[in-house]
Formats: C-alpha cells, sequence, structure tokens
C-alpha cells in the first residue's frame, strides 16, 4: 500500500468511528469499499474487523444505561441467525449482490422518510417484531460478508420515535454483539493473516479519535435535525453500496 492508500484507511477508520458514535453507523460500511481498492474484500472486512470491535468497546463505555434493550432483544438474536447465513455464503453469493441489495433497500427507504412522509419524524408507535427480528437478520447477513450492517439496523430504528441518545446506543450496543460473534467465524473462515492483523494495529490509535469526534457532532446536532442527518447518512451509504455493487 502507498501513502495514498494508508491515507484512505485513516479516512476510512475515522469515517467510520465518527459514524458509529454520532450517526448510528450508517457510513460504517464504506470502510471496507475504500480498502477494498488496494486489497480484496475479504482482506478489507479482516483488516476492518478488530478496529470495529476497538471501536464498539469504546463506545459502550460511553453509551453505557442507554440503549433500548426491547430493541436489542429482537435484533441480536435474528443478526446471529443473520452472521450464520453470512459464513455459509462468504465464497458463494458475490459481494456485489450483496451491496446492490442492500443498498437498493437502503435508498427506498431513504425516499419513503424523505419525499413521501417529507422527513417527518418517526412514528410513536413500535414496529411488529417480525420486522426488528428480520432486521437483525439482515444486518447480521450483511455485516458478515463486508461490515454493512448499519442499514438494515437504521431502517428499523428510523421507522419509530425514540430519543437520540437512545437510538445511537442501541446501535453501538447491538454491533458490540455481533462484532464479538463475528470473531470466531472469520478465525475458523481463515480470514486473518499477519499482514491484516499489522494493518489493524496501524490503525487502531484513529479510533477513539473517530468516536469523540462522532460524539461531539453528535451533541451539536439537535433531535429533528439529527433524524433528518441520519436518515441522508442512510441514503448515501445505500447509494454508495448500490454503486459499488452495479459497478463492482
Amino acid at each position: 500500500m502507498n501513502a495514498t492508500a494508508w491515507a484512505v484507511a485513516a479516512f476510512a477508520v475515522l469515517i467510520t468511528g465518527i459514524s458509529k458514535s454520532g450517526l448510528g453507523g450508517a457510513l460504517g460500511g464504506l470502510a471496507v469499499p475504500f480498502l477494498s481498492m488496494w486489497m480484496s474484500p475479504r482482506n478489507a472486512a479482516a483488516v476492518m474487523l478488530p478496529i470495529l470491535i476497538t471501536m464498539d468497546m469504546v463506545g459502550i463505555r460511553a453509551w453505557s444505561g442507554k440503549a433500548d434493550w426491547h430493541d436489542l432483544k429482537l435484533l441480536v438474536p435474528g443478526a446471529v441467525l443473520g452472521i450464520l447465513l453470512g459464513t455459509f455464503a462468504f465464497g458463494v453469493m458475490s459481494d456485489q449482490l450483496v451491496k446492490s441489495a442492500i443498498g437498493l433497500i437502503a435508498v427506498g427507504f431513504t425516499l419513503d422518510r424523505l419525499v413521501r412522509k417529507r422527513g417527518r419524524t418517526p412514528a410513536d408507535q413500535r414496529p411488529p417484531g417480525i420486522f426488528g427480528w428480520l432486521s437483525g437478520m439482515v444486518a447480521g447477513f450483511t455485516s458478515t460478508l463486508a461490515h454493512a450492517g448499519g442499514p438494515p439496523v437504521m431502517i428499523y430504528l428510523l421507522s419509530w420515535r425514540q430519543p437520540r441518545d437512545t437510538f445511537v446506543a442501541t446501535t453501538v450496543f447491538f454491533f458490540f454483539v455481533i462484532n464479538l460473534a463475528k470473531l470466531p467465524f472469520y478465525i475458523g473462515l481463515g480470514l486473518f493473516s499477519l499482514e491484516t492483523l499489522k494493518m489493524s494495529a496501524i490503525l487502531l490509535p484513529l479510533v477513539p479519535i473517530g468516536v469523540w469526534t462522532g460524539m461531539r457532532v453528535l451533541r451539536l446536532i439537535p433531535e429533528r435535525p439529527f433524524y433528518l442527518f441520519a436518515t441522508a447518512a442512510l441514503g448515501l451509504s445505500g447509494i454508495k453500496l448500490l454503486w459499488d455493487g452495479i459497478m463492482g
């Protein structure tokens, strides 16, 4: 990797940290596509997993006691099944197909929120439990293949009204659990190597900077604009995934 590649990798880590601690992880899926410009998607996913786990560990300390455990009890079991399915699909289902599908769903939801509903705040009523379970399953599946689990979770969490801090804290705790759950499967698939671990270690010092920046940004955004920003970020991540899927 040349200097440009390292600069892009550093930027990707910072954006991921800011996104995870400030926008519910909407842009966290950008890191693997960025890194994949210089390495295989598998190696990129292996580099990012230790970094993501470290971000989650920093995040849960900051957001302790603020997550919605009712949502987590729906999302996490579905995600575990999604991780199992993603592990079996690794190397069988193309990254392009997965990215295209989740990108299309994310863009469609964003258009519905911003155009048809004119950006109104989410409904007061929690969506059906099966919707949360399925969202978790899709998030576990896409997260296993490309660390792109943010959009499915955000689609569920953005569909009903809840405090801004609860929204972010729930995503932080959710991804802490599923990223740890992915670790033994990644080891079993032989994705880690000495080179990927070295690269992860070099990029790790950027983790607290990204998380700290994301938390400061979050405090500056009032609640209603936050939901608009989060929805827009979801749409951008969907466009990026869709573009990668079509052009890849």
